[in-house]
Order: C-alpha cells, then sequence, then structure tokens
C-alpha cells in the first residue's frame, strides 16, 4: 500500500463495509469474589466467555503470589536474550518442569506461541524446502513458513489421508508436517496418529502445536498426544503455549534433546529478543503445579463443556462436533456475528464475533469458551440468553 491518506481511508472503509472492523475493548476491572469469571468493560459488569483461561488461573491469588515474590528477587525484567544474560534459574526450573511434564527430553521456553512456531519452522525448515499444513492451521504456522522461505502446500481440514497423497505426489521430500493439537477456532482434533505414522513413512518432522490442547486434554491433562496415546518419537516436536490453560504467558518447544539445541543454535526468534520475564516463568510454575494438583479444574471445565453442549442441543443450537472448551457457534455472515455479539453484551455476556480472515469466508462465528472459573448457573444463563436471540439474529449454518 502507498503512504497515501485516500489509500488508508479506503482500505479501512473496504474492511468497515464487509464488517470486518476490529476493535479493541478494555477490561476496566475484574469483578470482585463471588462473580467468578466476570469483567467490567466500558463501564459493563460482563461474564467472559470468550477468553482461553480455561483453567481459571490466570487470576489464582498463588499463581500472583508466585509471580510478586519473583519479581521482588529477580526485577520485573530479564534484560537481555537467553544467551546474553537473560537465561535465569526460574526459567531453567520451568524448562525441566514442562519437559517432565509433556515426557520429553529438553524443552525450551519462548515469549509467545507465535514466536515458538516462527522458530521451530524455521530451523527444521530451510528455504524451498517442503511444508505441509492442515487447511485451518494456526495463522503463525503459516506465517512460520514463510517467513523461513520453504514452500507450503495445505491438506483438506483433519484429513490424513488428504495429506499422505501430498507426500505421496509430490516431487518435492517434505520436511516437516504440521498441525494444531486442538484447533483453536473449531475446537476439534487434529487426526494425529495418521498424521504421525504419515510423517514417519515420509521421514518428515510432525510439529504439533498444542496450545489449546495441554491442560485440558487427555486423561491428565497432558494434551492432545495424551488423548492419542502418542509418545515423543511419534511426534518428536511438540509446541504448547502459557497463556491458555496455565493462565500466564509465553511458550515453549519440548522434543528431543538435539531437536532443542538446534532450536538454540537456528530460532531467530529464540536467540534474537528478550528473554521471558523471570516472574512469569515462576508463576507459570506455580500454575502448573495446580494443574497437576487439582484435577477437579480439568473435570469442571469439561463437565461445564458438557453441560453447554446438552443445553444447546435442547434449544437447536448448532454447535460444532467439539468436546474442548472450544465451542464455536457459526452464523454465517459478519454482519449476524456482530449483530449476535452485541445482542450478548445487551444481556451481560461478553462473547466476541469471529470473522475472516480468522475464519473462512461465510464462517463468522461467536467462539464460546468455558473455564472452570465459570458457575453452572451462568453456563445456563448464556445458554438462555441465547435462546432469546437465536429468533431475530441467529442463522442456522
Amino acid at each position: 500500500m502507498r503512504r497515501d491518506a485516500r489509500a488508508l481511508e479506503a482500505a479501512l472503509g473496504e474492511l468497515a463495509k464487509h464488517g470486518l472492523t476490529r476493535r479493541r475493548r478494555t477490561i476496566q476491572a475484574f469483578a470482585p469474589d463471588g462473580e467468578p469469571a466476570s469483567v467490567v468493560v466500558d463501564g459493563r459488569r460482563l461474564v467472559d466467555f470468550c477468553s482461553n483461561d480455561y483453567l481459571g488461573l490466570a487470576r489464582h491469588p498463588a499463581v500472583a503470589a508466585a509471580m510478586s515474590e519473583c519479581a521482588a528477587r529477580t526485577g520485573a525484567g530479564s534484560r537481555a536474550s537467553h544467551l546474553v544474560s537473560g537465561h535465569g534459574f526460574e526459567h531453567e526450573r520451568l524448562e525441566d518442569a514442562l519437559a517432565e511434564f509433556t515426557g520429553r527430553e529438553r524443552a525450551l521456553l519462548f515469549s509467545t506461541g507465535y514466536m515458538a512456531n516462527l522458530g521451530a519452522i524455521g530451523a527444521l525448515a530451510g528455504r524451498g524446502e517442503l511444508v505441509l499444513l492442515d487447511r485451518l492451521s494456526h495463522a503463525s504456522l503459516i506465517d512460520a513458513v514463510s517467513a523461513c522461505g520453504a514452500r507450503l502446500r495445505r491438506y483438506a481440514h483433519a484429513d490424513a489421508a488428504a495429506a499422505e497423497r501430498l507426500l505421496e505426489s509430490s516431487s518435492q521430500t517434505a520436511t516437516v508436517v504440521a498441525t494444531d493439537g486442538v484447533f483453536s477456532m473449531d475446537g476439534d482434533l487434529a487426526p494425529l496418529p495418521a498424521l504421525a505414522e504419515a510423517a514417519r513413512a515420509h521421514q518428515a518432522w510432525l510439529v504439533v502445536d498444542d496450545a489449546h490442547g495441554l491442560g485440558v486434554v487427555g486423561a491428565t491433562g497432558r494434551g492432545s498426544l495424551e488423548h492419542f496415546g502418542l509418545d515423543a518419537d511419534a511426534v518428536p516436536v511438540l509446541i504448547g503455549t502459557l497463556g491458555k490453560a496455565f493462565g500466564t504467558f509465553g511458550a515453549f518447544a519440548a522434543g528431543p534433546a538435539d531437536v532443542i539445541e538446534l532450536l538454540i543454535q537456528k530460532a531467530r526468534t529464540y536467540i534474537y529478543t528478550t528473554a521471558l520475564p523471570q516472574p512469569v516463568a515462576a508463576a507459570t510454575l506455580e500454575a502448573l503445579r495446580i494443574a497437576q494438583t487439582e484435577t477437579w479444574r480439568r473435570e469442571r471445565v469439561l463437565a461445564l463443556t458438557r453441560r453447554f453442549r446438552e443445553g444447546a442441543r435442547q434449544l437447536g443450537l448448532p454447535l460444532m462436533p467439539s468436546e474442548t472448551p472450544i465451542q464455536p457457534l457459526v452464523l454465517g455472515g459478519s454482519e449476524d456475528a456482530l449483530r449476535a455479539h452485541e445482542a450478548l453484551l445487551d444481556a451481560g455476556f461478553w462473547v466476541v464475533a469471529i470473522r475472516p480472515p480468522t475464519v473462512p469466508r461465510g464462517s463468522a462465528r461467536l467462539r464460546i469458551t468455558l473455564s472452570a472459573a465459570h458457575t453452572e448457573a451462568q453456563v445456563d444463563a448464556l445458554l438462555e440468553a441465547l435462546s432469546r436471540i437465536r429468533p431475530e439474529r441467529m442463522l442456522s449454518h
């Protein structure tokens, strides 16, 4: 785009015309104790049904206390990158704990999940090499392929057979097959056993971004790999984030020791950025401890998910086939999703409208997410609100 005011005005006008303008809303306060999962936004008290705080740990007092105590010892910032003088004792402790939690030899902290994906793909795939992605993979995986100069081919969503056909038909051997473990907008799981078999047969690295699975999915909350019974040999590179189920911030890659060493040496998003603050690492270590000891949190969010799905079924609401806390209600057009979002705001609920390009055209939606912090009464009230606004503003999809 040229540096021209009229061009900028036209671009912004085009977004507005199609209902695609994004708007930030400021959380002014968290509601007091006794009103779980509630926030004050633009002066309105709302029940938050769109965060990724699946285990309700983001506001846990022990997590906040661990951050505060560490900040008093180490300061607020890391001062430098990990490879200069920014790697601290709390980083080391957390990486060891994450490696143990995921059943990997080593783990490596990144500042964000976006940077973890860029770093991992960029280290494993060189310029011109082939990378296969699920068509609904997260934007960070797509951008990772572009950033490292690799060739991208995309297979039909959650279709391992389609991925296998691409691997067999391509004139170029694939270096990496990458996918979300739990898809952030649909809430469904990737067919990881078949993808692992295909990647192994074609000697490609399988990279799984399990940002929305870790802490929630699997018998002990160890994610989609645990759900499918896949070990580190089947899925050598695992990406996880810390700002979702664990309620803090940052991300990590976990895998064999030599793979992690390669990332330390080659991942540009690890080498050339300031390290995650040690207080965040300390808070995450406490959150990881709570997630493993207070197993009721995972059980609760899954029970609330089932309650929401059953209530939606009785109301005839067209939910997607997701058993995870991500419950999308696809409405179709962007304006339909925006109207439903505004109606829910009026009813006291914060559920953001998700529109293209985050989701494919024609599949704008309400992305409803459940948390262990919610109550049954809040879930039932949301269902009641959805039933009231459906005749005027909701379309079956």
